[in-house]
């Protein structure tokens, strides 16, 4: 090899200084090894022909057996196009009446955060990671036992949320207790939520009038103007509408009409367990939750075409040794894996659930629950994977110690739905030569150096030194460690993207419990 041709040290010194500065400024979005809304749908469950059956059995089902409860507003819509009520005050719905409405849906929306600048476009194969959940306790660090979650908690873990890097949206994930009516809980839970975080964010509704005042809260928190929140609408609602099998929740279905009015999005819900509320048989399990979200499409899309809707099919699996719940089975991740990817094949905005462990605390257990399941629904190509961070217990804990944590698996996860790009520059031909006829390695080359942040995503909690130096740290868990994070973050990080005057008028007409102190300060994290 020729002086001349020889990679010269000072140039790549020179350019090693420049890597190290820009790495340390960071990159856009767009260059980082991974961003919200990668591509996905590399991992295939079903064939084409099982899409098409789970999808003629749905068809089937509905004309065949119908929804039973039906409102009154479903039937008004539903009827004069062509559908039916039974002897048994069963709706039904021709096939070509649900074609048509998967015809006419909204194929992708965008889900607004507060700050725009978070909004996320939910649709086509781009995935996202978020959280979900209902939970009724949280793991508590200090005692090692859970106690009961409260509003301050649903602010606290939306303040957290606000921070981590790889979780795209917020749906709230506990429940606050202390709130003992309906209309406080709903309200409060909204707030808290919208004060938390400026990414999408979501919540749920018991009556439809907490969607309309809650709606009216969003419109003051945008400043004040009506119908702020319908021209950018920053929450989607979890609604689950349904009983199963095939049978409306009257509450949960009226809220839909309203939600629909308001011009919030919707995530429409079904939650069957298989063995218990849905068929054993995982095909029947999917097919039964198509059909009861394409029933819940069909009814919103003739109210009004087009609104924003994801087809939330949550086919929950049972330990049928006990009837109890798993969230983080095998069968668990193929069945979400398999409705993201029915939902995709239709060409509809795709919602599943992922990452809700068995494990009562952020253990091994837990990790390699949310793993299997959360990897499987992302590489499918799931538009959202909700529950994606903070679950615990079958979905009846959240730890602010494992959201943190599960923010490092599903950087990961997503690493995995991005693959690996295979070009010329990329096959390293150059690269390889220069290191042959070089230096003997690849440590100080500019492609090392200019790939560490594009190429490659790094851990904050996960732990890569070495025994030795791991022992001299103080031998601290993963858990151990994320408290740390998550206590700093708690300490310090209070959202402002709600103006002081907004809120405070929001105060005036609004019965909210979270004290005006909270948004400023924290004698929970101090």
């Amino acid at each position: 090899m020729t002086e001349t041709t020889r990679p010269k040290r000072g140039v790549r010194a020179g350019g090693r200084a420049a890597r190290v500065a820009a790495r340390a400024a960071g990159l856009p979005e767009d260059e980082r090894a991974v961003r919200p809304g990668q591509p996905g749908g590399a991992y295939k469950p079903l064939t084409e022909s099982d899409c098409r059956s789970v999808y003629d059995t749905a068809l089937t089902l509905l004309s065949e057996f119908g929804m039973g409860t039906p409102i009154p507003e479903f039937i008004e819509v539903v009827v004069p196009a062509g559908g039916w009520v039974d002897e048994h005050e069963r709706l039904h719905f021709p096939r070509s009446l649900v074609e048509d409405a998967v015809d006419m849906a909204a194929k992708s929306f965008t889900w607004h955060g507060f700050d725009d600048n978070r909004s996320i476009d939910v649709g086509g194969d781009r995935v996202h990671f978020g959280t979900a959940g209902a939970a009724v306790s949280v793991w508590d660090h200090e005692t090692r036992k859970h106690r009961p979650s409260d509003l301050q908690d649903v602010y606290d873990v939306a303040r957290l949320v606000d921070t981590l890097e790889h979780v795209h949206f917020h749906i709230r994930t506990l429940v606050a207790r202390d709130m003992v009516e309906a209309r406080d809980l709903d309200l409060n839970t909204a707030y808290a939520v919208a004060m938390g975080t400026s990414k999408p964010m979501g919540t749920s509704f018991f009556q439809p009038e907490h969607v309309v005042e809650v709606v009216d809260m969003f419109d003051q928190m945008l400043g004040g103007k009506p119908g702020s929140f319908a021209e950018r609408p920053f929450c989607v609602a979890n609604n689950t509408f349904v009983v199963p099998p095939l049978r409306y929740a009257e509450d949960a279905v009226r809220s839909m009409v309203a939600q629909v009015h308001c011009g919030m999005p919707i995530n429409l819900l079904s939650a069957g367990q298989a063995g218990a509320t849905s068929p054993a048989a995982l095909a029947g399990s999917l097919a039964q939750a198509l059909a009861e979200c394409l029933s819940a499409l069909t009814c919103v899309n003739l109210l009004k075409p087009g609104h924003p809707c994801v087809m939330g099919l949550w086919p929950f699996v049972s330990d049928l040794r006990t009837g109890a719940m798993t969230g983080g089975s095998g069968e668990e991740a193929v069945m979400m894996a398999a409705a993201a990817q029915v939902a995709n094949w239709l060409g509809l905005p795709s919602g599943v659930a992922a990452g809700m462990a068995d494990s009562k605390v952020p253990d091994n257990q837990a990790g390699h629950e949310k793993g299997l399941t959360v990897a499987l629904a992302g590489n499918a190509g799931a538009n959202l994977v909700y529950e994606a961070a903070g679950m615990l217990a079958s979905l009846l804990a959240c730890s602010y110690e494992a959201l943190v944590i599960d923010n490092d698996l599903l950087g990961a996860v997503n690493r995995t739905v991005r693959g690996i790009e295979v070009t010329p520059d990329t096959l390293s031909i150059e690269t390889i030569k220069s290191v042959i006829f070089g230096a003997g390695h690849f440590l100080g080359q500019d492609q090392t150096l200019s790939m560490m942040q594009s190429e490659y995503i790094y851990p904050e909690v996960g732990d890569r030194v070495s025994p030795a130096d791991w022992f001299d740290a103080g031998a601290t868990t993963a858990e151990e460690r994320a408290r740390v994070i998550a206590s700093g973050i708690l300490s310090s990080h209070f959202p402002a993207h709600v103006s002081p005057d907004d809120d405070a008028e929001v105060r005036r007409r609004f019965d909210i419990r979270l004290p005006i102190e909270s948004l400023a300060s924290s004698s929970r994290w101090s």
